[in-house]
């Protein structure tokens, strides 16, 4: 297992190293530039230089005459030694920022996917135990319904109800009006009771394709011939579903939960946006759209790292999981 893993971190440092290469030139072939509205911007002003010198000089200021392999390189070196820059956009250290916004969206995704996991597998079980009954027709049109309702339109709908109609919630906002005279007990729950609709929206709208999935695979083992043998045996239903069926349904599951860890980091743009959240898959967007290098690439590498982490754990989880799964 020691020898696997050695070799898995290897393999997905050199992976790694292209990704950040790929990302680096998608990055600077994005359509928007910040340097080019800097420059335009300085260009405009009385008795400014011409856009085409300001543009030199920015471009030599922020490293972006080099070309692409240079310019990776460059970056790359910063990186080893922990220098990851200024944001040019939010005009902060890109890990300060980073900081400042990825634990909300981490806090929501976390919350979202435990509920997630404690509603939609136990259902997709029942499901699958009783198929073609009422219970079984239920689940699967409530798994349905999530994964065919749009976030926008689901999270709106919350939003007319339960704060426009019944004003249980506020509309946007991660804060009430009175929240700075609150004590420090008063202004968490003022928070929490913010994120109260984020989070229903998260998980209503993500918990049908885990449902679906775990109905699909249980059904699949439930036929198996070692199931009928073991009922043959006269072993319990309870014990044949909970302890034969389900183990061997965990197997493809594991690697849906192991591809989740970059989802608690990557933050929902969408339902951040329609909440007025400050959260990092709206910040991550802004970024983007304003031609932000420095913060892009930093994220979009740091979701590269969870997703090849993600992958090694749910190798690892494989083992667990399944006896006959052994790593030599």
């Amino acid at each position: 297992m020691r020898k696997y893993i050695i070799k898995r971190v290897l393999l997905s440092v050199l992976i790694l190293f292209f990704v950040g290469f790929i990302i680096y030139c998608l990055m600077r072939c994005l359509p928007t530039s910040y340097i080019e509205q800097m420059a335009r911007q300085r260009s405009m002003q009385p008795g400014s230089k011409s856009f085409e010198e300001w543009m030199a000089q920015l471009s030599a200021t922020y490293g972006m005459d080099k070309g692409l392999i240079l310019g990776y390189f460059g970056w790359l070196g910063n990186v080893v030694r922990g220098n990851f820059g200024d944001s040019w956009y939010f005009t902060v250290p890109v890990v300060e920022k980073f900081h400042d916004t990825v634990w909300l969206s981490f806090v929501m995704g976390f919350i979202s996917f435990f509920f997630e996991l404690i509603i939609a597998i136990p259902l997709g079980i029942i499901a699958a135990t009783k198929q073609y009954s009422k219970t079984d027709y239920t689940v699967s049109i409530i798994a349905l319904a999530g994964i065919s309702l749009p976030t926008f339109f689901f999270a709106s709908l919350l939003k007319l109800v339960f704060a426009v109609k019944f004003k249980w919630f506020d509309l946007y906002g991660l804060v009430g009006r009175m929240y700075d005279q609150l004590t420090p007990m008063g202004q968490l729950l003022d928070k929490a009771n913010h994120l109260v609709l984020p989070i229903v929206t998260l998980v209503v709208c993500s918990m049908g394709g885990l449902m679906r999935y775990t109905r699909t695979n249980m059904l699949e083992v439930l036929n198996a011939d070692y199931i009928r043998t073991a009922r043959a045996k006269g072993l319990s239903e309870r014990r044949v579903i909970y302890h034969h069926a389900f183990r061997n349904t965990l197997i493809p599951i594991v690697t849906i939960i192991g591809g989740t860890l970059p989802g608690l980091f990557s933050g929902a743009l969408i339902t951040e946006t329609l909440y007025s959240l400050p959260g990092i898959g709206f910040t991550s967007y802004t970024a983007m759209r304003s031609g932000d290098i420095p913060f892009s690439m930093f994220y979009m590498v740091f979701l590269a790292i969870l997703t090849l982490t993600g992958n090694l754990l749910a190798d690892i989880l494989y083992a667990v999981v399944d006896p006959r799964v052994r790593i030599s």
